[in-house]
């Protein structure tokens, strides 16, 4: 009777232990497919935020008359909100890009030709100014060493970063407009004056901002 009684109870703890095992197997089966789907999920969501990321980049790129790029390594969080800050007076764009999306997003644009420059951390400024981009990244990289300005493109024109120092030197379209509006107001003498000036100095303000603004 007592080895009867322990076959049954082995029967039962085998039973048991089956039970037990096509369970668990049925709450992995219930578990992978909830991590199936939830990755799934995952995924889609980051490829639409990089949809947008992309779109968001092209859409500046082809709102501004300027990109100027910059190399943002070092920077620390306080002077990153400086530079964002200086740029924001200044009617200046910015955005520390990922590379890969800015390449993409660049694609069909007139900085297509400027992609090589998407090259470890940029961050990347943008007006419809063509001197306010560079002049606020020129400024700044010139009290903060940690900013270097890589360079960019004006148009289909492509600035290294002396390019952009010599877009910089120039009046941006709000100072040049404060000082006609200072000569309209100034005296016969001083518009005379004007009218004077060396055709070359007429000439450089002509090529840089005739057809702005």
């Amino acid at each position: 009777m007592g080895l009867k009684r322990d076959q049954e109870l082995y029967r039962a703890c085998f039973v048991i232990n089956l039970n037990l095992f096509v369970l668990d197997g049925r709450l992995f089966l219930k578990v992978a497919f909830l991590l199936f789907i939830l990755e799934g999920l995952i995924m889609a969501m980051t490829r639409a935020r990089k949809q947008e990321e992309i779109a968001d980049i092209k859409g500046r790129m082809e709102d501004s008359e300027i990109v100027v790029l910059t190399r943002n390594e070092g920077l620390d969080a306080k002077s990153i909100t400086e530079l964002r800050l200086e740029m924001r007076k200044n009617g200046v764009g910015f955005k520390v890009v990922k590379n890969t999306l800015a390449k993409i997003a660049a694609k069909d644009t007139p900085y297509e030709a400027i992609v090589d420059m998407f090259a470890g951390p940029v961050g990347m400024a943008s007006s419809q100014d063509p001197v306010a981009a560079a002049k606020v990244a020129h400024d700044f990289a010139k009290k903060n060493d940690k900013l270097v300005v890589l360079g960019g493109a004006y148009g289909d024109m492509i600035l290294d970063e002396a390019g952009v120092k010599q877009l910089a030197s120039l009046p941006s379209l709000d100072e040049l407009r404060s000082k006609i509006v200072g000569l309209l107001q100034a005296p016969a003498t001083k518009l005379a004056g004007l009218m004077q000036a060396p055709a070359r100095e007429l000439v450089g303000v002509t090529r840089a901002y005739g057809e702005k603004g």
